[in-house]
This record gives C-alpha cells, sequence and structure tokens, in this order.
C-alpha cells in the first residue's frame, strides 16, 4: 500500500484539490483509494459535501484513541463515497485540540502509521490532507509516508512556507534516519506573470531533483469541481488544469515503478535535472 501525503506549511496553495484529484485518477485506473483528512478545517470533507462538526467520528478519534485501535474501529469511521473505488477518513475539529495534547505524548508520531497499516488489505492507496502548519499531525503524515507531494503556489509568499517545509521534512528524514520521496508540485501557474516565471525558475534552481517537470495551471474547472463536490478527473476530464493532474499521477506512478528497478548498485531513480530543465527552458 502506497502512502502519499499532500502537504505545505502554507495555506491556499491547492493541498487538498491536489490530494482528492490525484485520487480521482488513481480510483479511476482501478485503485482502491482512501482520503485522509487530517486538517481540523475539514476541507477535504466539506469538499463532498460532509459537515466534519456533525460527525460523532472522525479521524481524531482514532488518533486520540490510547488502546488498540483494530481494523474494524477504523472500517466504521471510514466513508464510502459516491464515486467507485474512493472512500474518506473524514476530519473534525477536535483534532484543534488533539494537536495541543498530544504533542507530548510519548509515540504518538506513530499512531496514523499504525493505524494505516491496518488497512493494507484494503486500500491500494492513501493520500493524506495536511494542516497548513506544523505540529503532531504533520509529522504522523510524514511518518507515515512512502511519498510527500508539495504543492507549491507560483508566487513568491509560497516560496517562504515552502521552505519551512523542507526544514520539516529534513527535521523528520534525521529523526528516522531515513529518506523521504518528495515531489514539488508548482500549483496556479500563470505563464504570462513575471512574478509567476521568476518562481518557477527559483524552484527549479534549488530544486531540480525533485521538481516535476510540469505544472498545473490556474484553471476555473478546478473550483467548480470542489464546488460540485466531484473529482476533477470525473467532472471536466478536458480541462488544462484536470488533464496537468493527470500527466502528475502519470509521472508519479511511473517514479514509483522506476524506484522498485534498483540495480546492482542500489541507485534508485529520481526526476531528472536534465528533463526538469529542458521542460522549463521551453515552458518559461
Amino acid at each position: 500500500m502506497q502512502v502519499w501525503t499532500v502537504a505545505n506549511q502554507k495555506g491556499g496553495v491547492g493541498k487538498t484539490t491536489s490530494a482528492v484529484t490525484l485520487g480521482g485518477y488513481a480510483a479511476q485506473a482501478g485503485k482502491r483509494v482512501l482520503l485522509v483528512d487530517l486538517d481540523a478545517q475539514g476541507s477535504m470533507s466539506s469538499y463532498f459535501g460532509i459537515k466534519p462538526q456533525s460527525l460523532k467520528q472522525s479521524s481524531a478519534e482514532l488518533l486520540h484513541h490510547e488502546g488498540q485501535v483494530s481494523r474494524q474501529m477504523i472500517m466504521d469511521i471510514v466513508m464510502e463515497l459516491p464515486y467507485e473505488g474512493l472512500s474518506l477518513m473524514p476530519s473534525s475539529p477536535s483534532l484543534i485540540t488533539l494537536e495541543r495534547t498530544a504533542q507530548h505524548r510519548r509515540g504518538f508520531g506513530l499512531v496514523l502509521g499504525q493505524v494505516l497499516s491496518l488497512l493494507e488489505e484494503d486500500f491500494d492507496l492513501v493520500l493524506i490532507d495536511c494542516p497548513p502548519a506544523l505540529g503532531v499531525l504533520m509529522i504522523n503524515a510524514l511518518v507515515a509516508s512512502t511519498r510527500l507531494i508539495i504543492p507549491v503556489q507560483a508566487e513568491f509568499l509560497s516560496l517562504q512556507g515552502f521552505a519551512r517545509m523542507q526544514q520539516t521534512v529534513d527535521m523528520v528524514q534525521h529523526s528516522l534516519d531515513t529518506v523521504i520521496d518528495r515531489v514539488v508540485v508548482p500549483t496556479m501557474v500563470d505563464r504570462r506573470t513575471q512574478a509567476c516565471q521568476q518562481t518557477v525558475r527559483s524552484l527549479r534552481n534549488e530544486f531540480p531533483v525533485d521538481l516535476w517537470p510540469g505544472h498545473i495551471p490556474i484553471d476555473t474547472k478546478l473550483r467548480d469541481a470542489s464546488r460540485l463536490g466531484v473529482p476533477a478527473n470525473l467532472f471536466q476530464p478536458a480541462a488544462k488544469g484536470v488533464q496537468a493532474y493527470g500527466a502528475l499521477y502519470r509521472f508519479l506512478e511511473q517514479r514509483i515503478s522506476s524506484q522498485r528497478r534498483v540495480d546492482s548498485e542500489g541507485e534508485t531513480f529520481a526526476n531528472s535535472d536534465k528533463a526538469t530543465k529542458a521542460y522549463w527552458a521551453e515552458a518559461v
């Protein structure tokens, strides 16, 4: 089971749209997908018309539970969405309290990973939507992840949030003595503006290996899809922004396949600096 976390320590960069749309493409490809809402604001839950404040059970109850969590407890909380292959573990406002009370709990950073490990036979892919701030919830998501997707809005202020996100990832990697595969995704790109072009160039120069050699353009169809509670790939598959997410999904799947092909020297696939530079030399 793959676990992809979508995170950035800045709000409004397209985290929820990215998680839902990638999940939609994965489900369309025949995968059993679980969307996990870890944000107390409940953006992912609200996307599907679910009101987190009205729920009796949510991801918060699983994380707050101090005894052993069973698979049945988890599945009682998971909601099957009206789209084939898509399920949701909803959020709740009580996650705010959890952020405050659980930060000193020994081993709490491992809880989400332990919960998800019980669902290995039920889902092929888990997509986690994180809150836009460093805390125990984001740490849980990073620890549980097999991949980190970082949406970065193509504007200057987003680079500051991205820098903080990089520091957080480095901290987790150091603590776990591991490497988290990360993919940086430029979002809300308007190539007509100089500010946007400069931001993308900065990303390209600083993170040539992690940067996806593509971008998500500004597209009102993505906003319309969220308003209607439909994964964008099922709503307007021909829209430019939606097709860009399709390209991103295929890239991520190819990256997984390539990473599994480890050569005799132990070298693994990474997004090539050459391909990234070639793309942006033409696009920007």
